[in-house]
């Protein structure tokens, strides 16, 4: 079956760097777009980048603009989130998602914690 396995989170600084990484398995891993998503306390999830399992083009909100990169490894199943120059604002449960078939899959989610 479909698995997701998010990892890589912590506690850091305001304006340091954590690099979060989403291992994939169950499903043909370079046919389906990959997303990271975050959610913080009190509020509702929300998408922070996408990317292309065939052309490695990507997107962003603007709010990481700059500051946050997406990348993906086909041969190892694996898409990661390199953040930089993080903020308290970025504090949040970072989730991974995927959606083979049309269906919703997530992985249990990686904690951040950015501290001023």
């Amino acid at each position: 079956q479909v698995q997701l396995v998010e990892s890589g989170g912590g506690l850091v600084q305001a304006g340091g760097s954590l690099r979060l990484a989403c291992a994939a398995s169950g499903f043909t891993f370079g046919r389906y777009l990959i997303s990271w998503y975050r959610q913080a306390p009190g509020k509702e999830r929300e998408l922070v980048a996408v990317i292309s399992p065939t052309t490695g083009g990507t997107f962003y909100v603007d709010s990481i603009k700059g500051r946050f990169t997406i990348s993906r490894d086909n041969g190892k199943n694996t898409v990661y989130l390199q953040m930089n120059s993080l903020k308290p604002e970025d504090t949040g449960v970072y989730y991974c998602n995927t959606r083979p078939g049309g269906h919703d899959y997530w992985g249990q989610g990686t904690q951040v914690t950015v501290s001023s």
